[in-house]
């Protein structure tokens, strides 16, 4: 039996791939590739290239593939985006999720791990954020990713698809071996913004808006390593494979750092100056996003390795310094 990773040319996903494949699992990746990139999967897996939102092509694939349970990364993810061109991500995300559970259900697939986001909970009113806080996203994104958990929910009750959706706060990092790391084409995520003015890819950092409702003004997010991520879906697979019902668990460090306190972390990592500037805020971002993990601690046994926002770093300025130009420096 075979694990599908949608989206595993991705930066989580790639590094989702590596952890199967690293636990002998073998696995089948999907990928349009619009945002992924095909050297970061692992050889050992099989790759298809296609869309999710292709129904003929999704049939054509758990035909020939044996496929035991599905783990979906198959999302665009950028906030600003979503503000900007909203239905383009109700289009891939809600509507690709739909024709996923469709054909799941027309090959008898009845197990999907999700990747969602603590984007759904909006501005939430307490400094961590439980499962059972309100939903009440701010964004299109985090409205997408809900109406995802959503549609799953209605998919469980009537064709029994059960699920677990991981919502994740900030995703951080790079593989300790430095084969693979985050690769986006523009980059929009803080650390390797951060990571390319430290290389000289950028004059400086641009911090949008120093006057949240914060300690120095700057968002407070979590940030959770991307191995510690992959190994945290490993298990969700493993509960649902045991016959867990469906559920939802955060999973984050359970500490908050603002965006100053990342660029200190990231000039102490660097060894590297690293300019920054204020500017004007961006639509959509909440002041404070902190996870309380409890949960997947306890029911998924999930215990991160890495605790340390330096050393998390690190891994993430390891990967940039063997790949100053990321995977084109692969191909």
């Amino acid at each position: 039996m075979a694990i599908l990773v949608l989206g595993g040319a991705g930066y989580i996903g790639s590094h989702m791939v590596k952890r199967l494949i690293e636990q002998n699992e073998d696995v089948v990746v999907i990928d349009n590739l619009v945002t992924g990139h095909q050297q970061a999967i692992s050889k050992q897996a099989r790759f298809y290239q296609g869309d999710v939102r292709d129904r003929e092509f999704l049939d054509q694939v758990f035909t020939k593939e044996n496929i035991d349970t599905v783990i979906h990364f198959a999302a665009f993810s950028v906030v600003p985006e979503s503000m900007k061109d909203p239905l383009k991500y109700f289009d891939n995300n809600t509507g690709g999720m739909i024709n996923l559970l469709e054909a799941m259900h027309a090959h008898h697939v009845n197990r999907i791990v999700f990747s969602s986001t603590a984007a759904t909970y909006g501005n939430p009113k307490n400094d961590t954020i439980k499962e059972t806080d309100p939903q009440n996203p701010i964004n299109p994104y985090g409205e997408s990713k809900l109406m995802m958990e959503k549609i799953m929910h209605w998919a469980d009750v009537a064709y029994g698809i059960k699920f677990v959706a991981l919502r994740y706060f900030n995703v951080a990092g790079a593989a300790a071996d430095g084969t693979i790391g985050e690769d986006h084409n523009p980059e929009t995520h803080l650390i390797p913004i951060v990571l390319q003015v430290a290389s000289g890819k950028r004059d400086e950092l641009q911090i949008f808006g120093d006057d949240y409702k914060t300690p120095d003004g700057t968002n407070i997010r979590d940030y959770v390593h991307v191995t510690d991520l992959a190994d945290a879906h490993i298990l969700a697979m493993k509960y649902l494979q045991t016959g867990n019902d469906s559920d939802a668990f955060n999973l984050g460090s359970s500490t908050g750092f603002s965006v100053k306190q990342i660029l200190e972390a990231a000039r102490v990592a660097t060894g590297k100056e690293i300019p920054a500037k204020i500017a004007a805020r961006r639509g959509g971002d909440p002041d404070t996003l902190v996870a309380k993990s409890d949960k997947a601690r306890k029911v998924l046994h999930w215990q991160p390795q890495y605790d340390d926002i330096h050393e998390i770093i690190k891994t993430a300025w390891n990967w940039t310094q063997k790949h100053p130009n990321g995977f084109e420096d692969q191909k």
